[in-house]
């Protein structure tokens, strides 16, 4: 990207003498003959990077027109060009912010341009970590927005979960949940009721040592759903329905429903 020097002073053969020392190095280079006129550049050409600006100059000077660039162009670099009588002024216009930097008259070619040069890269660094700046910043607030969503997430998948422990807990079937291992890592309330241990927890346990034959044949070597009826388990007659999980999730074993049989209503008679 071509870089753009404005220099600003009143005096013409100032500004052509600037131009020769200047062009060599493939500025595009504006000039203005006092403040106002640069101010109507830059309102032209916001692509300025640095200025170069006398300190005397009639009707406004340098530090002045400085100052009104810093507040309408903030991103250009700001130097000024003058004599050391003028060094007090302008080191109080440097530590305010107005000017960057202070160069001296007559200057030296070669000084000169490497100042020139250090003022844009001085700004292109500033404008680089301005946007890198701007970007972690979009980064943060983007990151922000996905860790509040997945906290959102987490928190509705608790819920879920919770509503979904309290209807499998109260249902009236017993549900068994059983690794490929035959141990027992769900049982609720129902099935502790049917299987006679209200009082003991089945997690942990074999499957074969709570269940009958009948109901372990259902499910050891089954690899699909499998049902059987009227089952005897401690005086009561049970329907069962054994299916593997992992037809829609990862997880892998056996769900056992144990689902007690209604009386169908027929009197005994007595």
């Amino acid at each position: 990207m071509e870089r753009t020097l404005l220099l600003v002073d009143d005096e013409e053969n100032i500004l052509r003498a600037l131009t020769r020392v200047l062009r060599r190095d493939g500025y595009q280079i504006l000039r203005a003959n006092g403040g106002a006129e640069g101010l109507a550049l830059l309102a032209r050409h916001p692509e300025v990077g640095v200025i170069l600006s006398d300190q005397r100059m009639p009707n406004m000077t340098g530090i002045d027109f400085l100052s009104q660039v810093r507040e309408r162009h903030s991103d250009t670099v700001r130097m000024i060009l003058s004599g050391y009588t003028d060094l007090k002024t302008v080191t109080d216009a440097i530590n305010e912010g107005a000017v960057y930097k202070f160069l001296t008259k007559p200057w030296e070619d070669e000084l000169l341009r490497a100042n020139v040069e250090e003022a844009f890269r001085y700004g292109e660094l500033a404008r680089e970590n301005e946007r890198l700046t701007r970007e972690l910043q979009a980064s943060n607030e983007q990151l922000e927005r996905r860790v509040e969503e997945k906290t959102r997430q987490v928190r509705l998948n608790q819920q879920v979960l919770a509503i979904s422990q309290e209807v499998l807990e109260h249902l009236p079937a017993g549900v068994l949940g059983i690794d490929d291992d035959g141990i027992v890592v769900l049982a609720n309330q129902q099935a502790h009721t049917l299987l006679g241990h209200d009082a003991q927890n089945l997690v942990g346990q074999t499957a074969d040592t709570l269940l009958p034959p009948t109901i372990c044949a259902l499910f050891q070597h089954a690899a699909s759903p499998a049902d059987a009826h009227d089952i005897l388990l401690h005086n009561i007659s049970i329907d069962v329905h054994c299916g593997r999980m992992g037809q829609d999730t990862q997880s892998q074993g056996i769900i056992v429903v144990l689902t007690k049989r209604q009386n169908d209503g027929k009197s005994d008679g007595k």
